[in-house]
């Protein structure tokens, strides 16, 4: 089980990277929406697969925040807050890093975006209790 524990860190420790790294970009270059953006969605995406291996699931390699979910939904309820929120970040996954997509987000989306990574953060890392987790950020 331990060494279970340990990758489950590893995936929030990456995850709360992510999240740390689009709060420190808004706070001082908060031009760069697109790469905040990113690292939200990316951040919700290692929080999920976090708890997928915590609940002994199957990790796919995908960004689609809302197929991990609904992975999550064949063993739990899932509220459906956590389907919109997740659905509000699929297009920051990859088509925001690169030039021929334009999304126009403003700071309020981005705002929203980086509060949409902390509510993940603190739902899914509360379901795990792994004590010492919850300081990484």
């Amino acid at each position: 089980m331990n060494d279970k524990i340990d990758v489950i860190r590893l995936w929030i420790e990456k995850a709360d990277h992510d999240l740390g790294t689009a709060e420190l970009i808004y706070r001082h270059i908060p031009k760069y929406r697109e790469t905040i953006a990113f690292h939200c969605q990316q951040a919700v995406e290692k929080y999920l697969k976090g708890y997928l291996i915590f609940n002994d699931l199957t990790v796919k390699r995908t960004h689609d925040l809302v197929l991990l979910l609904g992975m999550i939904s064949q063993t739990e309820t899932i509220p459906d807050e956590l389907f919109d929120q997740a659905a509000e970040l699929l297009d920051y996954s990859v088509e925001v890093r690169y030039p021929d997509t334009i999304i126009d987000l403003t700071n309020e989306d981005v705002e929203r975006a980086i509060s949409i990574g902390r509510y993940f953060r603190e739902v899914l890392v509360s379901k795990m209790n792994l004590g010492m987790v919850q300081d990484l950020l």
